[in-house]
This record gives structure tokens, C-alpha cells and sequence, in this order.
């Protein structure tokens, strides 16, 4: 489960220039180190600590060198990887060139089981103001009225 806070800011740009808006944060950035992956890894298959290390260096050396080729990487169930570079829309055709590109992004585009399983996040949202009554200032964007943001059940994108 994916826990949310409420911030707000001062917009300074756009037709809510000048308002304070609020939006949702999560509380902590939920990270799982490489001892951690390593080990379910390990758990899953009948690899050594050293074959899945070896394993996982490997495959990011692979990826950078695929990808300075200029070629994507198939990470198989994951999805893939490629290098993108974002053109700028020059008004002379003769004015286009390798100079005339931006900074390149690496970009990752996930199978449908990683989407799958990115939907299936149970998130909340530890909101205050619904809390305390304020909630009628706001409709409620649920249409059906299922769920709540203590438990909202699997969000669909």
C-alpha cells in the first residue's frame, strides 16, 4: 500500500496562477535495495548470491552497451528499453541537425504485466480536511461512491 499526504503551493504559472492548489504526495519513497532483490531471487530460484549479482551487473553493463549502440533492450516480462532524443522544431528544414537535438532520455516502456501489477497498488490518502468535515468544500470524485481514502481498493488507470 502506497500512502499519500496532502501538500499544497502557490501556482505561479497557468490559468491558476496566483491560487494555492493541493495535491497528493507519498509520505516515504518506498525503495527495495539490490541486497533485497538479490535475495528474493535467491529465494525464487536455485541461484547463489554470486549468480544473481553477476547476473544483475551483467545485464546493466548489456543495457548500457545495447543502448550506446543506439539499439533498445527486450527485458523480456519487464518491458523495454531505449534511448529517445526529444527534436527541436526548427522552422528551416536545412536548419535540422545531430546539433539540433536535445539531451537524450533513456526510455522505459513496461509489458503488460508491469502495468498490470502498477494498477493493482492499493493507495490511501491521509487528507485532513475530509477528516474534520471540511469534505463538502470538495465533491467527491468518485462517481460511485466506493471506497474511501483509508481504503480506496485497486486503483485503475
Amino acid at each position: 500500500m502506497v500512502e499519500f499526504e496532502v501538500k499544497s503551493k502557490k501556482q505561479t504559472i497557468g490559468k491558476k496562477k496566483g491560487q494555492t492548489v493541493y495535491y497528493a504526495v507519498p509520505k516515504s519513497n518506498q525503495h527495495m535495495t539490490l541486497d533485497a532483490l538479490c535475495d528474493m531471487i535467491m529465494d525464487e530460484t536455485s541461484l547463489s548470491r554470486g549468480d544473481v549479482m553477476s547476473t544483475l551487473i551483467t545485464l546493466g553493463k548489456m543495457a548500457c552497451r545495447s543502448l550506446k549502440m543506439g539499439a533498445s533492450v527486450d527485458l523480456g516480462d519487464l518491458g523495454s528499453l531505449r534511448v529517445y532524443f526529444p527534436p527541436k522544431m526548427m522552422d528551416n528544414q536545412k536548419d535540422v541537425t545531430a546539433a539540433t537535438l536535445k539531451k537524450p532520455k533513456i526510455v522505459f516502456t513496461p509489458k503488460n504485466r508491469m502495468r498490470e501489477a502498477a494498477n493493482a497498488v492499493e493507495v490511501s490518502v491521509d487528507n485532513p480536511a475530509r477528516k474534520t468535515g471540511k469534505e463538502s468544500l470538495t465533491p467527491d470524485p468518485s462517481p460511485s461512491g466506493e471506497g474511501s481514502e483509508e481504503n480506496p481498493g485497486p486503483v485503475v488507470g
